[in-house]
């Protein structure tokens, strides 16, 4: 395969800084070094200076937090995203607008090709091509864990050493880990063990409930057609809010989850996440929800949230379905304005209070005193009709 110049999803870590090395033998082009900035702790020039020292043209590096808390995490909790009924989905929805940058990256330096680290047996890689083929499809993709022969961490340490290209990965800190404003993720290690439970120094957003504070912390969040908007009466821009509330839920012990999950790939895969403030959010809005919304269009609403989040997982952010869907979304979020008081003490986030301009409820018809809008009466014609059908099969029956 000839490639001109090549535009690599580039983190610094081991993986695609070996990568980075294999590019620049394997094609004899051009390789720009790309990173997205999407809240992670990152030494920035560190990863720049690396870049270029392990062969990188150029490293470019974009700010992209703003965008990922507006235009992806927002939406996706509007819409309650939710994947096998617990991961709040950090790495899947920050896939899809990485590979957008590196597009548009590629189309501005004039590359022809993109890379990214991804494994051949990862959910990434499917994340990374799907955005790329529907952004450009007639770029070309080159995902060097599919054709290459370092098909193991002790053959990319080798290769590593081989070219003094720095190794981050230590014995004491043998994870694969993924992190960004919404989320930080573990893989491997003890962790490919189910059985093991993971040890306590890992974390690094959330202190563990057992250290958390003895006495709850109680605060307010506003919401704005179902996106939250203020802290405690205090405007907040996207980035300002998910680093709140990350901080006030990691504080308190909230958003640790061990889970198992489904890849798309087929395999089951163990991984721990620390998702603080997203966990906290997603309450927040539910419960604001349980005033503001139709029953019936929750019901709805509800029932498509599955296919939602599994298309997020899966990497399909840029099919039109999923705008499709992403606009119904937003449409039940019209009338979801208003506060949520919540209480965050020991791993637990309980909504206390909400209040709303647009509230559905009624105390006059829900109270248990005595009332003037509501004829308990009419409950007897109302079951009997809805019993209807249920009458007429125990006739049968009993015949």
């Amino acid at each position: 395969m000839r490639v001109q110049k090549i535009v690599l999803a580039y983190s610094g870590g081991l993986d695609t800084s070996v990568i980075l090395k294999w590019l620049a033998r394997e094609y004899d082009c051009p390789i720009i070094a790309y990173s997205a900035d999407i809240g992670q702790h990152e030494d920035w020039t560190a990863v720049e200076a690396k870049g270029l020292a392990t062969g990188a043209e150029k490293v470019i590096i974009s700010d992209l937090r703003e965008e990922f808390v507006r235009d992806y995490i927002f939406p996706a909790f509007r819409a309650n995203a939710i994947y096998e009924g617990s991961y709040l989905l950090g790495t899947s929805l920050a896939r899809p607008l990485i590979a957008r940058e590196q597009i548009r990256i590629a189309a501005q330096e004039g590359a022809d090709a993109v890379s990214h680290g991804a494994t051949g047996k990862g959910n990434d890689q499917v994340r990374f091509e799907l955005s790329y083929l529907a952004l450009n499809p007639k770029i070309t993709i080159i995902a060097p864990w599919r054709i290459w022969d370092l098909n193991s961490r002790q053959k990319l340490l080798a290769f590593a050493r081989e070219h003094d290209i720095p190794v981050p990965v230590t014995r004491k800190n043998p994870y694969s880990s993924d992190e960004n404003l919404l989320h930080i993720s573990f893989e491997g290690g003890l962790l490919e063990d189910p059985w093991n439970e993971p040890d306590e120094d890992m974390f690094k957003l959330t202190v563990s409930p057992e250290k958390a504070p003895d006495r709850p912390t109680y605060i307010e969040i506003d919401f704005k057609q179902g996106t939250p908007v203020a802290v405690d009466g205090q405007r907040l821009g996207p980035v300002e809010m998910m680093t709140r509330l990350n901080t006030l839920g990691g504080a308190n012990g909230i958003g640790r989850l061990d889970l198992v999950e489904n890849r798309f790939v087929g395999m089951k895969s163990r991984g721990v996440y620390e998702t603080p403030g997203g966990t906290v959010l997603r309450i927040a809005h539910r419960d604001l929800e349980t005033i503001t919304m139709d029953r019936e269009v929750m019901q709805i609403r509800d029932s498509l949230v599955p296919r939602y989040s599994q298309l997020i997982y899966n990497g399909f952010w840029f099919a039109p379905e999923m705008q499709l869907l992403q606009r119904t979304m937003d449409d039940t979020q019209s009338t979801v304005n208003g506060t949520v008081r919540l209480k965050l003490y020991k791993g637990n986030c309980i909504a206390v209070g909400r209040k709303s301009v647009n509230s559905l409820y009624s105390e006059s018809f829900a109270t248990f005193e005595e009332d003037e809008v509501y004829n308990q009466a009419d409950a007897t014609g109302f079951i009997r009709l809805n019993a209807l059908r249920l009458r007429i099969q125990a006739h049968q029956r009993l015949k």
